[in-house]
């Protein structure tokens, strides 16, 4: 059984590659997530959840 797992992107990085990771889990394109970050980052916790997800997720294996 293949299960899905979600991890920070190795390819589609710009900073930590959350965005990336998210966008590859979820078959969406990672710019459409990078710009509801950007809306989400207009509250002010946007971007510190955008930090605490780079610290939990793990990176995509090699």
């Amino acid at each position: 059984m293949d299960t899905k797992r979600l991890y920070r992107s190795r390819t589609n990085r710009i900073i930590c590659g959350v965005c990336g990771g998210v966008g590859e889990y979820f078959g969406v394109d990672p710019t459409i997530i990078r710009l509801l970050l950007i809306l989400f980052a207009c509250t002010g916790s946007g971007i510190v959840a955008y930090f605490i997800a780079a610290v939990i997720m793990p990176d995509q294996p090699a």
